[in-house]
């Protein structure tokens, strides 16, 4: 099963990307999905996580406020090891099995965007990097997220500088400002995905 492993600074544009490879009919496998699932009620991983940080990171339903859970971590770097230490095998498994689940298409496209950071490579067999420079990220993650601009340059501080992910990378999409020709760059990349995995 050939796969390629979408990643990219946070708020680089992976979405707006592998919504463009799912409209040419790839399936996307979204690591963030599969995290943001394992928090759910009635998962393992939610009552660990329940039990590590307290009631402070629920709502009054019950539900994991990602907000507050995301303040803590990106506050503590202890804490935000713990949770990646736990959650990090719990996604990787989850995304080998979808990536099999899929083993009649043509390819997939494994959304990781800390793909280098949790060494989720050996999932994939080509790595697509978004090219976004880090002041157009910080302004697009402020507006996302509504948060201000300390916490967004601590979030990017946290990630792999877009210099090194770019060294790594076997193909790249140029994200670098907003009228950027997304469509035919994914479209290309698209055919030649396709040659690839045919060719295998």
């Amino acid at each position: 099963m050939f796969s390629v492993g979408l990643t990219g600074g946070i708020a680089s544009g992976k979405t707006t990307i592998s919504n463009l490879f799912a409209e040419l009919g790839v399936p996307i496998i979204d690591t963030d999905v599969i995290s943001r699932d394992l928090l759910l009620r009635g998962e393992q991983a939610y009552h660990q996580v329940c039990a590590h940080f307290g009631n402070q990171i629920l709502f009054a339903n019950g539900d994991i406020n990602r907000a507050s859970l995301r303040k803590i971590i990106f506050s503590d770097p202890q804490q935000k090891s713990w949770l990646e230490t736990m959650l990090h095998p719990l996604i990787f498994q989850r995304s080998h099995d979808a990536i099999i689940e899929h083993s009649r298409a043509s390819y997939v496209l494994v959304v990781v965007p800390l793909l280098f950071e949790t060494n989720f490579q050996s999932l994939v067999d080509r790595i697509l990097v978004v090219d976004c420079p880090a002041e157009q990220q910080i302004q697009r993650l402020m507006k996302r997220d509504d948060i201000d601009d300390k916490l967004a340059n601590s979030m990017l501080a946290q990630q792999l500088s877009n210099a090194e992910r770019l060294t790594r990378a076997h193909d790249i999409i140029k994200n670098r400002e907003d009228g950027a020709d997304l469509v035919t760059q994914v479209a290309a990349l698209h055919h030649f995905y396709t040659q690839l995995a045919d060719s295998r």
